[in-house]
């Protein structure tokens, strides 16, 4: 027989012991760090949520796919595998150990294989332990690949979380709002900000808006794209939008880099633009009141 030939019959021997022991293999399973500390609540649903993944690398087994992680078999229990990998990952489990939890569900299995044989060193036997072998390093694989995928999903959405955060929009008066920036303002920030602002007008019925950009440090012509947008997009709202805060440096790059904000209403601190929008609405304010107002 062709050594391609025996790995195939190695691998459908695989398929047909995981069926056959697929109860068993499923019991020993349930009391795996890694299925027992997911499925706190009931031992009958971790093993059947074992079932599941024995039923799959059986399938994957007798397709003889051994090491192909795209096989549909693991596809229908991927979502599962990633779940419990993301719920070791919030348990503060590193990708290492989640995988070395993984690995320890090898060593049952080829156990209760090695039992279908009298002589465990017969080469059926040993053929049979090293083609399961490799079926659950492809399993070890596809958690590692879920689990990282559910971790790059986790931290964009904090991502997005920290960026709503850090740009709140705040009502200074009754239809004025104001969003001070802090910190670099790209493309992902400069979305939220956008929506954020946009969600304020409506909801404060706000006829004015204040970008205040006194805490970025920085503005270039990417910068200053994204708030010409946000400006025009205030302005098809109803909103008036002033932009703050724009200090000497900031104007002299703006200027050296041929930027041009002339469409846009600029004020040099957020006092000032307060005032104006408050005189837009016929309400006279003293100095002593702005000057109050500016060093709060």
């Amino acid at each position: 027989m062709t050594e391609q030939g025996a790995a195939q019959e190695a691998a459908q021997q695989v398929g047909a012991f995981l069926r056959g022991r697929r109860e068993q293999i499923a019991q020993r399973w349930a009391d795996a760090s890694l299925f027992r500390t997911v499925f706190t609540l009931s031992r009958d649903e971790a093993v059947e949520a074992c079932k599941a993944v024995v039923d799959a690398l059986a399938e994957v087994a007798l397709s003889g796919r051994l090491e192909d992680i795209t096989a549909p078999a693991f596809g229908s229990v991927r979502d599962q595998l990633g779940r419990m990998a993301s719920s070791r990952a919030r348990a503060g489990f590193t990708p290492a150990q989640i995988s070395e939890e993984v690995a320890a569900l090898r060593a049952p299995a080829v156990d209760l294989l090695r039992g279908e044989f009298a002589d465990a060193s017969v080469p059926a036997a040993q053929e049979g332990a090293l083609a399961l072998t490799v079926l659950m390093g492809s399993l070890r694989v596809v958690v590692m690949e879920t689990a990282l995928s559910a971790g790059e999903e986790l931290i964009a959405r904090q991502r997005e979380q920290l960026l709503e955060v850090a740009t709140p929009v705040i009502k200074l008066w009754e239809g004025i709002v104001a969003v001070p920036l802090i910190g670099t303002l790209d493309s992902a920030r400069s979305q939220v900000v956008m929506e954020s602002l946009l969600e304020a007008i409506v909801d404060q019925r706000a006829q004015y808006a204040i970008l205040d950009i006194t805490g970025v440090p920085t503005v270039d012509s990417l910068v200053a794209q994204h708030l010409m947008k946000t400006v025009a997009a205030a302005r098809l709202m109803g909103a008036e939008c002033i932009v703050s805060g724009i200090r000497p440096a900031i104007a002299q790059t703006i200027v050296h880099l041929g930027i041009d904000l002339g469409s846009i209403l600029t004020r040099a601190g957020l006092a000032d633009a307060l005032a104006y929008t408050l005189s837009q609405q016929g309400i006279e304010v003293s100095s002593r009141t702005m000057a109050s107002v500016g060093t709060r």
